[in-house]
């Protein structure tokens, strides 16, 4: 397997999935899932520690959240999606990972420190909020993903799975014969090709030279003639450590636009302000409709400034460019009325949904089929998450005969 070809993503199954969902992460996800090999998480267990004052998670939002997915153009014939609690691996590997995870490194993510002063206050704060960044870590290695769609918000959450897999790699990649079993493995890979890879390490170990590491990377890759085990070793003797298990995951940086909200600000169920996938035609027409435009708008006449505005925002992310030039000079020139700038927004946010709410209506009618693709989803994920928990537990000494 080829971790730079493994992505893995989730969400939590809080809520109706909005725009600001479909634009921001489905969107790319159904582009992804024919360039990667694609993993997709419903993570219910993330949304408990979230929400630890609910009495329990709600299985209907995971069931809406799939047919959101399905509906959106996430295929289960080109990516694996499964509900998190049903590959009870991801909790094994959590738990090794502890082990070896230091707590400053939890206490440090911005996420924590943000949240963690708010929810000690109001009582909720628990030892499952502070591993959390580490359930994300384990998420994500258990696939042995090396490449991971994040926003600019989410990198420290991502580094901290790559000091972890560094961590474990450094503690429990070091074979007692790794230096020999390398050896043995370059003496494979053939005279003109051991060579080169001699003389890349030694360029990349001894200067530095990073081109030369990822000619290396890219020559490994290629080689047909060694076993997976081999590759890894010859990955971690390239960098100078020991077998590589658990490959550092890499972020994905998306071109994605903040998706503004019906009121300016970000789009978010819990801010009372998104237009939500399978809202209706006349759901979607009021919201924008009431919306609020630039204040300094009192009048018909009075010229506009769409970067005040929300409406803008929304055309920005939703309207193509020959609209967006005709919203933004009309509204500065007070050439067009703000419900006139509003109607061309309306119907392309409808006619982008449209196909969406009629394949969901499909799926909404069989959910028995819905259920069965995350049921076959979790069996193709379990495959995957046993392999990497069988090479975690031999390397840290837990295999047992």
């Amino acid at each position: 397997m080829d971790s730079q070809r493994r992505v893995f993503s989730g969400m939590r199954p809080v809520g109706r999935l909005h725009l600001g969902h479909y634009l921001g992460v489905l969107k790319s996800w159904g582009r992804l899932q024919h360039e990667y090999d694609c993993y997709f998480c419903i993570a219910d267990w993330h949304a408990l520690i979230s929400y630890p004052d609910r009495a329990s998670i709600n299985a209907d939002d995971a069931l809406e959240m799939a047919i959101d997915w399905l509906a959106a153009g996430v295929s289960p014939s080109s990516a694996v999606l499964f509900i998190q609690s049903q590959v009870p691996e991801h909790a094994e590997l959590h738990l090794l990972l502890s082990a070896l995870c230091p707590e400053g490194w939890l206490e440090r993510v911005p996420a924590y420190r943000e949240a963690h002063a708010e929810r000690h206050q109001q009582g909720i704060d628990s030892y499952g909020f502070l591993g959390y960044p580490l359930l994300q870590a384990a998420d994500i290695l258990l696939y042995r993903a090396g490449v991971v769609p994040v926003g600019a918000d989410q990198l420290p959450s991502l580094e901290l799975a790559r000091d972890v897999a560094r961590r474990f790699n450094h503690l429990f990649g070091r074979e007692a014969d790794f230096e020999a079993k390398a050896e043995a493995a370059i003496r494979k890979l053939g005279k003109k090709t051991s060579r080169l890879y001699i003389s890349l390490r030694k360029a990349y170990q001894e200067q530095g030279d990073l081109e030369a590491l990822n000619t290396a990377r890219a020559l490994l890759k290629e080689q047909t003639t060694i076993t997976l085990g081999d590759q890894e070793r010859l990955w971690g003797y390239l960098e100078g450590t020991g077998k590589v298990v658990l490959p550092e995951p890499q972020p994905l940086l998306g071109k994605t636009p903040r998706i503004t909200g019906l009121d300016g600000s970000r789009m978010a169920e819990a801010a009372g302000n998104a237009i939500y996938l399978r809202d209706t035609p006349q759901q979607i027409e009021d919201k924008i409709r009431r919306m609020p435009t630039d204040p300094a708008r009192v009048h018909r006449q009075d010229p506009g400034e769409p970067t005040r505005c929300p409406v803008w925002s929304l055309h920005q992310a939703n309207s193509d460019e020959a609209v967006c030039r005709w919203a933004e000079q009309g509204c500065r020139s007070a050439g067009i009325g703000c419900l006139e700038c509003k109607a061309p927004l309306i119907e392309a946010i409808k006619a982008e949904l449209a196909p969406l709410q009629e394949r969901a209506q499909d799926y909404e009618q069989n959910p028995d089929l819905v259920r069965s693709i995350l049921s076959e989803g979790a069996e193709r994920a379990r495959d995957e998450a046993r392999e990497t928990l069988a090479e975690v537990r031999r390397a840290m000494g837990l295999h047992y005969r």
